[in-house]
């Protein structure tokens, strides 16, 4: 039987409320099986939807499923970020009061409040290391460019299946129009650098990028809070991150939004993904 259970819509990444990626929250998922999530997860048609639960694991605050209109994540950085801005503002009251702890099938993910912003810890990629030819040829063939276009790739998986590659600046990456007819199962994010006196890079934003989904039934993702975690870590472990520990990335352009990341390392090597959380839907949902 269905009961009436809180629910949010908040816009995560957006440099203003609607210029960001969208994430429905269900606040109160108890009772609900798996064919239930996901059918309204279907039916809300965002690259994700996200179910509160009581935490199984003693040091978390809550627990939370999230589902794509395709099937579960294991994580997800926008849901997550939108997941603890909605339990925040539902009445949770973390542990900590700077941090909330976040129990899904990947671990214990910390959320901080910076500010006016909540900021995720990037949890390790259980896959990294160089893309094998055939499967960067196979990558390049559907975005259409050339293989010399490519100045670095690499796996940057931290759960929903992840590879990146880096083009030389963000106007290339911009360009981009991918037919991933013949890889449906593709993660892919794509990452260029904002040239020096670029109207971005006057804004102190370090590059562009664009996460390619078609595995979980969404052709592009506005705003991508787990691909920007593991392609910061790439470039820290590289020596090819800002300089300063800190910085800003855009992504969503080609989409008419306005996403705003922020990376940050800390004094341990931790990456924190950061930015503006807003709600924009509030109410109940019958289920």
């Amino acid at each position: 039987m269905s009961r009436t259970r809180p629910f949010r819509q908040v816009d995560v990444f957006g440099a203003t409320a609607f210029g960001g990626n969208p994430v429905a929250v269900v606040l109160d998922g108890e009772g609900l099986d798996e064919a239930g999530m996901q059918r309204i997860a279907s039916w809300t048609n965002l690259s994700e939807t996200t179910f509160v639960l009581p935490p199984t694991m003693g040091d978390a605050d809550y627990r939370v499923r999230i589902f794509t209109p395709g099937g579960e994540l294991p994580f997800a950085g926008h849901p997550t970020l939108g997941t603890a801005h909605a339990w925040l503002e539902n009445g949770g009251r973390p542990r900590d009061e700077g941090v909330v702890v976040q129990e899904c099938p990947a671990g214990l993910i910390e959320v901080r409040r910076d500010g006016p912003r909540l900021a995720f810890a990037a949890p390790p990629t259980r896959r990294s290391g160089p893309i094998d030819e055939p499967e960067l040829a196979s990558l390049v063939s559907v975005l259409g460019i050339d293989r010399e276009q490519v100045i670095g790739h690499q796996w940057v998986d931290n759960g929903p299946g992840w590879s990146a590659l880096r083009l030389a600046d963000a106007q290339q990456v911009l360009d981009l129009a991918p037919s991933f007819s013949g890889l449906p199962d593709a993660m892919l994010g794509v990452l260029g650098t904002h040239p020096p006196g670029s109207e971005q890079a006057r804004a102190g934003h370090a590059y562009e990028l664009r996460a390619f989904t078609p595995r979980i039934g969404v052709a592009e993702d506005p705003v991508t809070g787990s691909l920007h975690a593991s392609v910061a870590q790439w470039l820290v472990r590289d020596g090819l991150a800002p300089a300063g520990g800190r910085w800003t990335a855009t992504q969503g352009t080609g989409l008419g939004r306005s996403g705003v990341v922020a990376l940050e390392v800390d004094e341990t090597g931790a990456v924190w993904v950061g930015g503006a959380t807003t709600t924009v839907v509030a109410g109940t949902i019958e289920a």
